[in-house]
């Protein structure tokens, strides 16, 4: 039996945005193995209803424990939103961890005049208000949905003219309210952090949840007496359910490292 120290670590998330939490877990803990698994055939969530989310995150947290992970991270605030809690009932003996409580705990620490961008699916949720507000009663809440990032960042198109317009549109709102903190709500969100910082400018904290939920994975291993204490860096194996010559450059470019040779392409 694998001892359980020795289990990878398992994220899914909807395609690419993932990474972003991936990243942090390398830089953070980098002697974990990491199993990560991008539904890439159904990209977007974000304008999906509420019971296929569940069902599709359901699926991606069974392969995942297929591959024996000794954890669960929705690398994804949609998922994290509709589906964390239907998540922790199904899979009551594997601990699961989702983006938005700890994102939400680091904004309060930051400002009080919060602003939120995410899908559609994470803003009408209203999951990052209700959480937030439970942290700090008094703190103001502001989101504001970006539809279109995702796609742009899946199609590689992280800079451009045509992203900052689209930046400076969707963040018109929150600019107007003069908000202190902004919660990149979507783990994609982090890729285009320079576009969005440059149209937010200075005195705007960014957070980014891959980073957050991090810290809290890495609180619970050494706790609980799970983190590898191989000598070696970390493998890490990517697996999609759609693979195509686009995802595969962009996650290079924002790895920075050739992942071909750990890219699989699988069925659910």
């Amino acid at each position: 039996m694998l001892e359980a120290r020795k289990r990878p670590i398992g994220v899914f998330d909807s395609g690419l945005g993932g990474l972003t939490v991936v990243k942090e877990l390398t830089r953070v803990l980098p002697h974990e193995d990491i199993i990560y698994f991008g539904d890439t055939a159904r990209v977007p969530y974000g304008t999906r209803s509420a019971e296929i989310i569940r069902s599709f995150s359901e699926e991606n947290t069974r392969f995942l424990l297929q591959k024996r992970v000794k954890a669960v991270v929705i690398a994804c605030n949609t998922s994290s939103a509709v589906a964390a809690v239907h998540l922790k009932n199904k899979f009551k003996n594997i601990p699961i961890f989702e983006v938005i409580e700890p994102a939400s705990i680091e904004a309060t620490e930051k400002g009080k005049k919060i602003g939120v961008i995410g899908t559609y699916t994470t803003i009408g949720s209203l999951a990052y208000n209700k959480s937030i507000k439970k942290h700090l009663k008094n703190a103001e809440v502001f989101g504001s949905p970006c539809p279109l990032f995702v796609p742009f960042i899946e199609e590689g198109e992280t800079k451009g003219k045509s992203l900052k317009i689209m930046a400076e549109k969707y963040l018109k709102g929150l600019k107007k309210q003069k908000i202190d903190t902004l919660i990149l709500g979507c783990t994609h969100y982090p890729i285009i952090k320079d576009v969005i910082e440059a149209v937010m400018g200075k005195g705007v904290t960014l957070i980014n949840p891959g980073k957050s939920v991090t810290g809290e994975i890495y609180k619970f291993l050494k706790e609980n007496d799970l983190l590898n204490n191989q000598k070696r860096n970390g493998d890490i194996k990517f697996f999609v359910t759609d693979l195509t010559e686009r995802f595969t450059k962009v996650a290079e470019m924002f790895l920075g490292k050739g992942i071909r040779k750990q890219l699989e392409k699988v069925e659910l």
